[in-house]
């Protein structure tokens, strides 16, 4: 982990260099930081999915990707999840042969997820998505 950039009680967020330890350290963040919040419910999906984004900036992008936590406060609880990076161009959902190795992480994110998208950003882009919090 390059560092950690905000830990408040309202949002957490790291910033990962581009190695092959990144999805490791991410999903460990994750978790651990899910576990301060007592958000340990939704951690194995929100580590998932996050490994799946950040092993996606592995091979498209370079330079740092940074992992961001936000969850809401609101009447339909549901925690934010951004995983950034330094390629601009939009992630493409594909179809993956049965027997593919890869070709499913943006399924996974859009089939385990309320809602999710992607934006751009200064340096390359987002993409979020959003998981419901039961409690």
């Amino acid at each position: 982990m390059i560092g950690v950039l905000d830990i408040e009680g309202n949002s957490a967020e790291w910033t990962f260099p581009a190695d092959p330890g990144a999805a490791r350290a991410a999903r460990a963040a994750v978790r651990g930081q899910l576990r301060v919040w007592a958000l340990d419910e939704i951690g194995d999906i929100a580590a998932l999915l996050v490994s799946e984004l950040v092993t996606n900036a592995l091979r498209h992008a370079t330079g740092p990707i940074g992992v961001r936590l936000v969850p809401s406060d609101g009447t339909a609880p549901y925690l934010l999840v951004e995983v950034s990076d330094t390629l601009p161009d939009p992630p493409r959902a594909r179809a993956a042969e049965p027997d593919a190795e890869d070709g499913r992480g943006l399924q996974l994110v859009a089939r385990s997820s309320r809602r999710w998208g992607t934006r751009p950003a200064d340096t390359g882009k987002t993409v979020w998505f959003e998981l419901p919090v039961h409690g």
